[in-house]
């Protein structure tokens, strides 16, 4: 049987398969993943998401499930507790950047409605999306004008751990964009995610 033509990236590791076939590239409305994820991208910064994927659970146990108002209310108790934390990525700058951001995330929802109707602003228009994605036009594509936008608009809010290839990446797996390469099984389930998938609109 020939095997399934999956994005190369997800190798054979059961974690990133089911990661890559369930989550990467669909699209998500609900602001408490997508702060989770803009969080978890941070954290990465010099690591591989491979070792973020492994330690989400003891991340979500840690960071209150990524409930934005819980992780405003961290203080700096809280902060210790976390950089005692063996389960996480005990780095002092990236959980305190976890705090603040949750603090600008709540101001970006008292200006817009929600997280997600702020973020979802930025998605690419489908003509500048490359016609046919390929595995060397994905791996040259580390980030994008939108990714650039956003990434300086978050900056001029406070947000930290926010630089360009990290918000692109944000963009890819939170549905932004579908960055399946073509032969891909999942990129056509990602599409039809999103052709159906109602872009959150900001309140009026």
């Amino acid at each position: 049987m020939k095997p399934v033509a999956r994005c190369w990236w997800a190798g054979e590791d059961p974690l990133y398969v089911d990661y890559h076939d369930r989550e990467w590239g669909f699209p998500v409305a609900d602001d408490n993943r997508l702060f989770e994820k803009i969080c978890l991208e941070g954290f990465q910064a010099g690591l591989s998401w491979r070792t973020i994927l492994g330690k989400r659970p003891a991340f979500r146990e840690a960071f209150r499930g990524f409930d934005i108002d819980r992780v405003a209310a961290l203080t700096a108790r809280d902060v210790e507790r976390l950089v005692a934390n063996a389960g996480i990525v005990r780095h002092r700058g990236k959980i305190e950047s976890a705090r603040n951001n949750a603090q600008r995330a709540l101001e970006i929802v008292a200006e817009t409605g929600s997280l997600a109707a702020y973020f979802w602003r930025f998605e690419p228009a489908r003509g500048s999306r490359p016609a046919k994605l390929t595995r060397e036009i994905l791996a040259g594509m580390s980030t994008s004008p939108e990714a650039l936008a956003l990434s300086k608009d978050l900056k001029r809010r406070g947000f930290t751990f926010v630089g360009p290839t990290t918000v692109y990446a944000f963009m890819q797996a939170m549905g932004l964009v579908n960055d399946h390469v073509h032969g891909c099984p999942v990129r056509a389930e990602a599409e039809r995610a999103r052709a159906a998938f109602a872009r959150p609109r900001p309140a009026s």
